[in-house]
């Protein structure tokens, strides 16, 4: 199966569904290219945990404050009003349940929405899971962005996970290159296709069973 949309198309995808009025945190890596397709006249607060309410766009060239930057070290801007606070602050919005929605990267989500993101498991591999616990555990919605399939063509929405475990049952909505899955009590549920795939397409890929929802979402 070849890659069906972008990864800058896939954040247009995320940004269109994340609701006026949101506190949302942007997880480190491809995830962090959702704040560029957020609507400028829609009120949506993104929140980073090295301690910033109000995080705006990537820099443009020439235009980068060092002091500056998001959870992964990159250059960020901030919009009229941002707030800076201790991370530990930062740390207490994200366990006390103040973010609306959280965007993560992920290695395996299982079809009960456990999430494994931090950690193959393989020798040399980072050694803590650091602040993804707990916004996996403390957002009220957590959509993860990640494609379908590993370089070596193996699913990465599983029947359970394998790697170790970033948090358990907390998944959302699993945005891939090839579709919309929706988590729910039965499983995986496909929302939305995108290019020339089809459901069988997805089982022979996933080697599970998958709901169909597409119809649904076209009325």
């Amino acid at each position: 199966m070849s890659t069906r949309i972008t990864r800058e198309e896939l954040a247009a995808r995320i940004a269109a569904d994340i609701a006026e009025g949101s506190v949302v945190n942007l997880g480190i890596g491809a995830p962090t290219l959702v704040a560029d397709y957020l609507p400028d006249d829609a009120e949506i607060i993104l929140h980073t945990e090295n301690g910033m309410l109000g995080m705006g766009r990537a820099p443009a060239a020439g235009r980068v404050d060092p002091d500056l930057i998001n959870a992964g070290k990159q250059a960020v801007t901030a919009v009229a009003g941002a707030a800076y606070f201790h991370h530990a602050d930062s740390f207490g919005m994200m366990r006390g349940g103040h973010l609306d929605v959280c965007v993560l990267g992920a290695f395996q989500v299982a079809s009960n929405g456990d999430l494994a993101n931090w950690s193959t498991g393989a020798p040399g591999a980072i050694p803590a899971v650091g602040g993804a616990m707990d916004l996996a555990i403390g957002a009220k919605h957590v959509y993860v962005m990640t494609d379908l399939l590993t370089k070596q063509g193996a699913s990465k929405l599983v029947a359970a996970c394998s790697y170790p475990l970033t948090g358990t049952a907390c998944v959302s909505r699993v945005y891939t290159d090839h579709a919309v899955f929706e988590v729910t009590e039965d499983g995986f549920t496909v929302r939305e296709l995108f290019g020339d795939n089809s459901i069988p397409m997805l089982e022979a890929a996933t080697g599970l069973r998958l709901t169909d929802a597409t119809a649904e979402g076209r009325s």
